[in-house]
Parts: C-alpha cells; structure tokens; sequence
C-alpha cells in the first residue's frame, strides 16, 4: 500500500513538472523551427533542424536595444522606488503607533484586492490631467505604490522583536538608524524577494504599458515582442514570435536564478526563521 501511495506521489509529481515546463520548452522548440516547421499540423515536437537565426531576425525586428533600454530603465526606477516608498510605509505600520493606523493598512488590504481593470480608467484620466500620458513618468511614478509590497514587507516587519529596537532606542538611535541599521539587514531576504517581484513584474508588463503609451519613443520590449504576431494577411510568423519571447523572458530568468542563491542564503543567516 506503501509502494502504491508512494508511486501516486511521484506520478503527480511528474504529471506538475510537465504541466510547467512543457510550455517553456515549447516555446523554445518553436523558436528554432523554420516558418514551414511552425505552422504545420500536426505539430513536431522537435524542430528538424536548427534554426538560431530566428533570434538575429527577432533581434532586428523587435529593436531590442531601443525597446530593451526603455524596459531597463522603466523596470529599475520602479522598482528602486517601490524600495523607497514601501519600506518606511511598511516600518510604520509595523512598528509605529499613530492614528487610524489600522484603518490606513485596512484601506491597503482593500487595494490589494481590486483588479488593474477596475482602477485603470481613474488612473488614466489622472495621468492625463497631469499631461503626462506616454511619457516615463506615467509608467514609473504610478506603481512606485504597491499594496502587495506594503502587506508583505509589514509581515516581515513585524517579526523582529521589539526588544531590537528598544536596546537601539537607548544607544539614542533615531527612527531612520532603527530601519536602516537593524531592519532592513534581518529582512534582507524578504527585500531581495521584494525587489525581484518588481522587477519581474514592471518587466512582463504589457497591459499599462498599452494604455498608458502611444509612441514608440517610450514603449517597452513585451510591446514589440506583441508585434512580432502581426505581420498582416493573417499570416503569424510563430517561430520568430516565440523567439521574440525568449529574449524578453532570458533577462528575469537568469536574474532569478542569480538572485535566489542569495535569498536562500540570507533566509538561512538572515536571523528570520
């Protein structure tokens, strides 16, 4: 009986890591297929041959130096900001008493329930009053904000001791001393997770980056991968889409395996168990 749960197990187990992978490898199947190879049917699930330089015309097609710099940089600024602002907003919940405290986190919560697509409209028409629609500002400033980021750096937050702090108080510590000092390095895993969400979110973003966006100018790279597709005459060229889009997803996967040496190190000597 053992024996069977036990094979159960790794049935499902392997039945999950197919569900996840498969698309991944598919993708990159596809990407090495000639246009013949990626439109027909039924589909191989190995190309015949070879075809790298799909990515070269994927290259081309999508201008990844002008798209990609413009991702960089929109992703890293919002990111960095969402360290600035969420952090001590997520200190003084946790920490600090001052009032309607819990009214303010609760309105937090509230905003970490509501879908993009109920506040994309009040969003936009803001940003157009302010005359800063497709520009930088408008897909950085208003996602420096992140109730996710709030919640999630307050639990952290909350449990280091408030003994830590007390012992700091004495020494004549101010506020700012206190997160620096003792609260950001006891939760260096949770920022590092923290700011590799941000990144990889702010990266992938498609969705305000197409509303709040007209030009090329400032139009980021899950913008132009999306053109790929559209080459007209219903005719979708899927071998160099799908290239496309391992030269969107190769920047945050190599980040997140770089980064989760790491978090996994400060989770082990960080103190938080």
């Amino acid at each position: 009986m053992k024996l069977v749960i036990h094979l159960l197990r790794y049935l499902l187990l392997a039945v999950l890591i197919i569900t996840f992978i498969f698309p991944f490898y598919w993708m990159i199947s596809t990407s090495l297929k000639s246009f013949f190879e990626a439109i027909h049917f039924p589909p191989a699930m190995f190309p015949k041959s070879l075809h790298f330089e799909n990515y070269a015309e994927a290259w081309v097609k999508v201008k990844f130096v002008h798209y990609g710099t413009n991702s960089v940089i929109i992703t890293l600024l919002t990111a960095i900001g969402q360290l600035l602002v969420c952090v001590p907003a997520s200190y003084a919940f946790a920490k600090k008493k001052f009032a309607l405290s819990g009214f303010f986190f609760a309105l937090v919560l509230v905003d970490l329930m509501l879908p993009a697509q109920v506040t994309f409209v009040p969003i936009y028409v803001l940003l157009s009053d302010f005359g800063w629609l497709d520009t930088y500002a408008a897909q950085i400033i208003p996602f420096i904000y992140s109730s996710f980021a709030i919640f999630f750096m307050t639990e952290a937050f909350k449990q280091i001791p408030d003994e830590l702090l007390d012992a700091a108080k004495l020494d004549q510590a101010t506020e700012l001393q206190l997160m620096v000092r003792i609260m950001l390095p006891i939760t260096k895993p949770f920022i590092l997770t923290l700011m590799l969400l941000a990144i990889i979110g702010k990266w992938n973003d498609y969705f305000w980056t197409l509303i709040l966006t007209n030009s090329e100018n400032v139009r980021t790279l899950p913008i132009a991968v999306k053109s790929l597709l559209d080459v007209g005459d219903g005719i979708n060229e899927w071998n160099i889409s799908m290239a496309g889009n391992v030269l969107l997803m190769a920047p945050v996967l190599l980040l997140y395996l770089f980064a989760n040496r790491f978090i996994k190190n400060a989770f082990v000597y960080g103190g938080i168990k």
